[in-house]
């Protein structure tokens, strides 16, 4: 018998209807011979809700009390779907984080996941009831509750599958796959059959909001096959496993583009060693995850540095940026949220020329500036002015023809 985490999305259970459509889904697996475990996110737009009710209520938001509060979405999903199974003959049981053996850290809001102890879940598993566990949240080792950052609940999906020891893990959101494309910005995007957990990193971390980017590394480091089915057709997804080294790679899998990202600039920084690493350091130990990087070249002993963090992240890139103004001997900070990062991802970058060339070329006809440049192997990533993202997409789009047959 066949072990297969099911996970769906806040869109999935967003009311009654979208859960008894889950709940015929889950009895369904069941009846073909699979054992299920379940992990769900909080319905619809509760956790949005459960944040304005904390704005509304306080100024003061402790962190740990947070967690507490946000944690109570996913637990409704779960214990709603249960109901939803045992009408359907279903035996099943919910599990909270805690409670399924989810071990963090102590970092409230942004928890990592130490350790899966999951005995609880095997037990059921052994009982013939289909476990249905909370997302996004966890206990620390200090036996706080935590909560695993927007997400979060692909995360604990991924993490249960390996611990548990899954065949797969199958996420279930509201499109019906992963594309070459948003479908928003371009309506001809195709679906892609099959993405290599390399080329899905890229593609989460580029804007491709699909799966979370943690979920994605804890599936390629643990070597979980990953599924994503949309639950509103149930056509056919797809699959993110080991890249196929006897397989020919396509030269660009994806454009993403990604409008969560601010630029800070420090001006008139000395040029010296040592520099970029006290920056950069100070930016660490307040979390702050840096993405492209730029120094000028130095003149008369001075230079700009200038980097991109999430927009989320942005007082605190500020405050840190200011507070080294004196020790980097810097002359000012300087700020821009109106902007964006457009992205080619593809496996076939690595063994085919020309396609930053391609891609430069292509920006430069549409008159789209690039402002900041960051690869990797099989990613390129262009900074452009946020209003010009969507048009950088489709041109691009259509210069490596992308588009679906």
């Amino acid at each position: 018998m066949t072990l297969v985490v099911q996970k769906f999305g806040g869109t999935s259970v967003a009311d009654a209807d979208r859960m008894q459509a889950v709940a015929e889904h889950v009895a369904r697996t069941r009846r073909s011979g699979d054992d299920v475990v379940v992990v769900v996110s909080a319905m619809g737009r509760t956790t949005d809700d459960l944040l304005h009710l904390a704005e509304q209520v306080s100024g003061v938001h402790p962190a740990r009390e947070m967690d507490m509060l946000l944690t109570a979405g996913e637990r409704m999903s779960m214990a709603l779907l249960c109901m939803a199974l045992a009408e359907r003959g279903v035996p099943a049981a919910s599990f909270t984080g805690s409670q399924a053996g989810i071990i963090t850290d102590t970092l409230h809001r942004k928890a990592r996941i130490l350790e899966v102890k999951g005995d609880r879940l095997r037990a059921a598993l052994a009982e013939g009831v289909v476990p249905v566990v909370a997302g996004f949240q966890g206990v620390s080792s200090t036996r706080d509750i935590t909560t695993l950052g927007r997400g979060g609940s692909d995360v604990t999906a991924v993490a249960l599958a390996a611990a548990l020891g899954a065949a797969r893990c199958e996420i279930y959101t509201d499109v019906s796959g992963v594309f070459s494309a948003d479908p928003r910005v371009v309506p001809t995007a195709r679906k892609l059959p099959r993405v290599s957990f390399e080329e899905m990193l890229e593609i989460a971390a580029t804007g491709g909001r699909v799966l979370m980017l943690r979920s994605v590394e804890f599936a390629r480091n643990h070597h979980v096959p990953l599924l994503v089915r949309s639950s509103f057709t149930w056509e056919p997804g797809t699959i993110v496993i080991e890249e196929d080294p006897s397989m020919e790679q396509p030269v660009v899998s994806a454009v993403t583009h990604d409008t969560s990202q601010a630029k800070i600039t420090l001006s008139g920084v000395a040029d010296r060693p040592g520099i970029a690493a006290t920056l950069f350091r100070r930016l660490a130990e307040r979390s702050v995850n840096v993405d492209m990087i730029v120094q000028n070249i130095s003149h008369d002993g001075m230079t700009d540095i200038s980097f991109t963090a999430p927009r989320e992240d942005l007082a605190a890139s500020r405050e840190v940026a200011e507070s080294m103004l004196g020790p980097l001997e810097a002359a000012e900070v300087i700020t821009d949220e109106d902007v964006a990062t457009v992205s080619l991802v593809g496996a076939g970058m690595k063994t085919h020329p020309g396609v930053t060339a391609t891609m430069f070329e292509t920006l430069a006809a549409e008159g789209i500036n690039i402002e900041m440049i960051s690869t990797s192997p099989i990613r390129i990533s262009c900074m452009v002015r946020s209003d010009l993202a969507e048009k950088a997409v489709q041109a691009l789009h259509r210069a490596f023809e992308l588009d679906a047959a």
